[in-house]
């Protein structure tokens, strides 16, 4: 049976990755940094017959990070599918607005977390696993403006997390990418967004469970690489 951690999978997009792929027949680990959200989302999973288990992290803590890959050493050991999902959008106005602790907040959650997850847990990955990056058409340099600036820069740091990671990885068979799901109805993304977490979720779940690994390094959109 395959293996799949997601990120920030309580809810919104995360959780909609989590019960498809566990509907694909992978064993979801379910992760959330909050105790009771995150052991919610995974009974309501598993009401369904699913195979999910919830793993607690804080993607801002290294320590509980850490902690997350011991606690999955005991219980797998084996992971076929990483997938960064957990990010933060809190700044309002623009970049001459911008606060630094919203600015430190934001990329360390959005950026500096994804790549200790990937440090952590990367010991349990082999030939043929992939990681993916939840990220933005927000962090696109060719269609960046000036909303959300601190949101934006994470998410163009984190595509770049991205290609050093696929750079390394390449010759060891793990392949990396990112992906903008769309403007979804989520939290973040707000109730006029016309995208169903369905298609939001469509590509994460296509590259976890289809795609060529030969795809690595790419960032994606509606399974087409896109510019960035």
């Amino acid at each position: 049976m395959k293996t799949a951690l997601i990120t920030g999978a309580n809810r919104g997009i995360g959780f909609e990755i989590s019960k498809q792929l566990a509907q694909k027949g992978f064993m979801v680990f379910l992760s959330a940094r909050d105790n009771e959200k995150g052991n919610k989302a995974a009974d309501e999973l598993k009401k369904k017959g699913l195979n999910i288990e919830f793993l607690q992290m804080d993607v801002t803590d290294k320590e509980s990070i850490n902690n997350a890959a011991e606690k999955f050493r005991e219980k797998s050991g084996n992971l076929d599918v990483l997938i960064n999902n957990a990010a933060v959008l809190i700044d309002e106005g623009d970049i001459t607005k911008l606060e630094l602790d919203t600015f430190q907040q934001t990329l360390t959650t959005n950026t500096v977390g994804p790549y200790l997850v990937i440090k952590a847990f990367l010991p349990f990955m082999e030939n043929g696993s992939r990681i993916i990056n939840i990220s933005s058409d927000s962090g696109s340099l060719r269609n960046m403006g000036s909303k959300t600036p601190a949101y934006s820069i994470s998410k163009t740091a984190l595509n770049a997390v991205t290609r050093q990671f696929a750079a390394v990885l390449k010759r060891k068979g793990i392949a990396i990418n990112s992906v903008h799901p769309g403007w979804v109805r989520t939290d973040m993304g707000g109730l006029i967004a016309p995208r169903s977490l369905k298609k939001g979720a469509e590509t994460p779940v296509w590259l976890a469970a289809e795609a060529p690994i030969e795809l690595t390094g790419r960032y994606l959109y509606d399974k087409e690489e896109m510019e960035w």
